[in-house]
């Protein structure tokens, strides 16, 4: 009877000290998977953002100008697309009127659902 008590003791101190953790770790990864999983999905969503058109708003562009432009032909707005290597915007487009003006893109909020 004593052998069977002390197996169910170690028994149960195996069960408190390894199997109630690692089920514990594995329902954290399940959620915390499904979580990321959420937030790449939200990430992927495109965001409705209108392009500048800065030949409107910028006075002195010649047509010649805008058609030989690579901001006029990129989705991109015109700051973006003349950064500098290292990713900083230029000093010129930091006072430009354009991008002063430009409307900041805005996340809509959604219910939460878990």
């Amino acid at each position: 009877m004593e052998a069977i008590t002390s197996f169910l003791a170690i028994l149960t101190g195996l069960l408190v000290r390894l199997a109630i953790p690692i089920a514990g770790t594995i329902i954290l990864i399940y959620f915390l998977r499904r979580l990321d999983a959420h937030w790449q999905a939200e990430a992927e969503l495109p965001l409705p953002a209108q392009k500048v058109e800065c030949w409107k708003i910028k006075k002195g562009c010649l047509p010649a100008q805008k058609e030989n432009c690579i901001a006029a032909s990129s989705p991109l707005p015109c700051w973006q697309v003349f950064r500098q290597p290292n990713g900083y915007l230029r000093e010129e487009c930091l006072s430009c009127e354009v991008f002063i003006n430009a409307p900041t893109p805005t996340l809509t909020a959604e219910p939460r659902r878990m």
